[in-house]
């Protein structure tokens, strides 16, 4: 009936207040998992809420359908990565619209659907045509077997995901967005982004990293300027050593006659490219002979390293090492028995010598430092710098831990780049007529590497300056292009264009964005970057694209391993009084941690066979029950048992209506219940604090299945059914026809708040003898004084209390407590 009236197609001209209701929308695996259901079920009831508190609500659904799985299925299956998509998007499609989600199907999306990802290319011309696109070397993870570069996710202990050949740091021509112009702009928004987690705001404050820092140069004992930059300048009286990165000048001009340090640089190739990589892997360095010297001790030299965990890309490709203060130096220093010398000093530690197990990162003062001692950290950065600049030797700036975003990807599933090379002309935009440039689907994984760079003719094109042969661009896009504006897209739907920008606008901001934190920094970074680079190019006058970000705490399950080592799922073990053990063999088994549910450890639960058994409402209601939904929810049978039980009473109460004689007259408590519900559920379910709803909803059905019947129970059950309806919407759909309503429930308004039902004119007041609680009293609210007194003495339970005593003070506080001292 829902898909019949489309009840749930947002329009974009209706006078109604707008409301942009979004989850993340999912990877096209095959499977919807309960980490879905929690996510999808959570946007659903607020998207259902405000269409019943009037508003037009734009709720849609699409598919992040690009990217390497794909790619494996193909190898693995020896199916087209296409068809294995779209048969994943018809399945998780149909999951979707058993589980009842109000989604606004019309604007289905799926990025690799050339009417997608064509538009897509147009954004890549506009912000090359603008100065924001540009081509560079760049450092890669380079799979050897498998012919590919690697993300650095899929470089495991320095080793091909797929291949298990080690990795290789090569350099290639890569594309890349200036996402770094927009540094500033993208730090200061994060402070606007008042109804975001702190959490993700701080994450995104450090990757974006913003910094102050000396840039500065050392005299190397060959005469040459070293330039190194640091943020710690204040520890410079902490050198040990300096370390090059392996591509750079120094490093290469040495391996032009060494042919032992031609080598130390080969094996260097074979680390990650990542921060994060670099902090992990084995510190490893090369003695160049060569030494610098301090710039505030001309008789001090350090030795000069090649170093693994130095890259070009970062900085000026060369560091001075301070082991006493930064973990990476210390393992390096210690590695190579190099001097570990104390400058901050953590409490009371002052001696140089430094024997901690690990590098000391926090605040403190400065000692072993000459003219720096005795000064703070911030202080000592200020000193150092201002001596740099006095002597012309440095000068300070600022720095950012952002890079440039590089979207090249040398595989066949993604967004074709719609750039020409001509030998005559370079690199050549395409035409806009020839957009979509399509994938061609006559292409083979039998041989490693991109299909791409072998197809017989899609990569050979004419150029459109000078008509001579020329080539296609082979690489495709970073996937997370596609998602970075998909959102503006679900807003407007031109066929001529990515968007309508004043349509656009009439969504934008997306009101509520609900997914999970693992996206907080680079999916949110990169959307955050697109409508700040679309507005510059003035394509849409919006910079903050979620106006509201929450982030769903994970559906965890306990885990399973048989006595051999085996993770066993759920469905493969038998629990009862003796214990648990494995079904086929009868063999106890080894109950483990609570954990995120995962495929490799076996501990997920499928939520079809689920619905199957005890119904989409059920598990909607368990997804919004017990746990705060930032947290994250254990899976239990216990727990869907409890909802499957909770929607049944919601049935018979709905039934009882429209079965038994309607009641009458009234009950004012009754209706005071209802009507607080109706608030605090209505507040509750804008504050996502689903928890809190469902708590109130159990306190409602309890006192209406204990209230005799009434024209207010009547009235109450008629008005729990639009209550419940964005949680349990099917059992509402039906039994609000079955209670003789008109239209869909769907439609209904969210009831009306009766003011004065909130307000209390009655208070319990608590009644102490000697400071501890012996009654309390039920008293109309504003009682005078001496009336509330008179009633706490004549209470029994105070009578008995006082043993026939005398008060010698009575202490009122109005509407509170009677403090009775004996």
């Amino acid at each position: 009936m829902w898909e019949e009236n489309r009840t749930f197609a947002a329009r974009d001209d209706s006078p109604k207040p707008k409301s942009f209701v979004l989850e993340m929308f999912p990877y096209p695996s095959g499977r919807i998992h309960m980490g879905h259901v929690r996510n999808y079920t959570m946007g659903d009831v607020l998207a259902r809420f405000r269409r019943m508190k009037g508003m037009e609500v734009l709720h849609p659904m699409g598919w992040d359908a690009f990217g390497m799985p794909a790619e494996n299925a193909a190898m693995e299956k020896k199916v087209h990565p296409g068809n294995w998509t779209r048969a994943n998007i018809a399945t998780m499609k149909a999951q979707l619209k058993r589980l009842g989600f109000a989604l606004d199907w019309t604007r289905e999306l799926a990025t690799c659907e050339p009417d997608y990802y064509g538009h897509e290319q147009a954004i890549f011309l506009d912000f090359f045509e603008n100065g924001l696109v540009y081509r560079k070397e760049s450092a890669v993870n380079w799979d050897p077997v498998d012919m590919t570069v690697l993300a650095n996710e899929q470089v495991i202990d320095g080793r091909g995901w797929r291949s298990g050949a080690l990795v290789e740091r090569r350099k290639l021509s890569q594309w890349f967005l200036k996402i770094t112009q927009f540094a500033d702009d993208l730090l200061e928004g994060v402070r606007g982004l008042e109804h975001w987690p702190d959490k993700v705001k701080l994450m995104q404050e450090n990757w974006i990293g913003k910094s102050e820092g000396l840039q500065f140069h050392w005299t190397l004992s060959d005469g040459e300027a070293l330039e190194v930059y640091t943020t710690r300048p204040d520890t410079i009286f902490g050198a040990s050593f300096i370390a090059v990165a392996a591509d750079h000048p120094i490093a290469q001009k040495l391996a032009a006659s060494n042919a032992e340090v031609g080598a130390f640089i080969e094996l260097c190739k074979q680390g990650g490219t990542t921060a994060a990589e670099l902090e992990t892997q084995e510190k490893l360095g090369y003695d160049t002979g060569l030494t610098a010297t301090h710039p505030f001790d001309n008789a001090w030299q350090v030795p000069v390293y090649i170093a693994n965990f130095v890259l070009m890309d970062y900085g000026t490709g060369a560091v001075f090492g301070v082991p006493a203060h930064d973990q990476r130096d210390f393992e390096f220093a210690s590695k190579y028995s190099l001097p570990i010398r104390r400058v901050v000093s953590e409490g009371d530690k002052t001696e140089s010598a430094f024997h901690d197990a690990e590098a000391y990162t926090g605040p403190g003062t400065l000692v072993n430092s000459h003219f720096l001692d005795g000064m703070d950290v911030t202080d000592a950065k200020r000193a150092v710098i201002q001596r740099a600049e006095d002597g012309g030797w440095g000068k300070g700036q600022t720095v950012w831990r952002l890079r440039d975003w590089g979207v090249s990807r040398q595989r066949y599933w993604g967004t074709p780049i719609p750039i020409i090379h001509c030998e005559s002309c370079g690199v050549v935009p395409a035409p806009r007529d020839s957009l979509p440039i399509v994938l061609p689907e006559d292409v083979s994984f039998d041989i490693p590497g991109n299909p791409l760079d072998r197809h017989p003719t899609w990569k050979h094109v004419d150029c459109p300056k000078c008509g001579a042969p020329a080539r296609r661009e082979t690489d495709t896009l970073d996937t997370f292009v596609d998602s970075s504006w998909y959102f503006i897209r679900f807003a407007s739907q031109p066929a001529d264009k990515p968007f309508d920008k004043a349509v656009a606008e009439q969504w934008l901001p997306v009101g509520q964005y609900i997914g999970g934190v693992e996206h907080a920094i680079l999916h949110l970074l990169y959307a955050r970057f697109f409508t700040r680079a679309l507005r510059h190019i003035g394509k849409l006058d919006v910079a903050e694209p979620f106006q509201g970000l929450f982030t769903q705490g994970m559906v965890t399950h306990e885990t399973y391993k048989s006595l051999d080592g085996r993770w066993l799922s759920p469905e493969e073990i038998r629990k009862d009084s003796a214990g648990a053990v494995e079904r086929a063999s009868g063999e106890p088994i080894e109950i483990g941690r609570i954990e995120k549910m995962s495929k490799s450890k076996k501990n997920t639960v499928d939520p079809e066979p689920i619905v199957d058994q005890y119904g989409a409402d059920a598990v909607r209601w368990f997804m919004l029950s017990d746990s705060p939904p930032e947290r994250d929810l254990e899976w239990s049978e216990n727990g869907i048992e409890g909802a499957w039980r909770f929607v049944n009473r919601l049935w018979r109460l709905f039934h009882s209506v429209t079965e038994d004689e309607v009641g009458t007259g009234e009950d004012k408590e009754l209706d005071k219940r209802l009507h607080r519900t109706i608030a605090g559920v209505a507040e509750d379910v804008e504050a996502l604090t689903f928890n809190k709803s469902v708590a109130k909803l159990y306190e409602l059905v309890g006192a209406i299945e204990k209230a005799q019947a009434s024209a207010s129970r009547t009235n109450a059950i008629r008005t729990l059914a639009r209550i419940v309806a964005p949680m349990v919407p099917h059992i509402a759909e039906e039994a609000w026809a079955a209670m003789g309503q008109t239209g869909l429930i769907a439609d209904a308004d969210w009831p009306e708040v009766n003011p004065a039902l909130l307000v209390d004119d009655e208070v319990t007041i608590a009644v102490q003898v000697n400071g501890k609680l012996r009654d309390t009293l039920l008293m109309p609210k504003g009682a005078a004084k001496d009336h509330v007194e008179a009633a706490a003495l004549a209470s029994e339970k105070i009578v008995r209390a006082l043993e026939g005593n005398q008060p010698k003070k009575v202490i009122v506080v109005p509407d509170r407590l009677v403090n009775i001292v004996a």
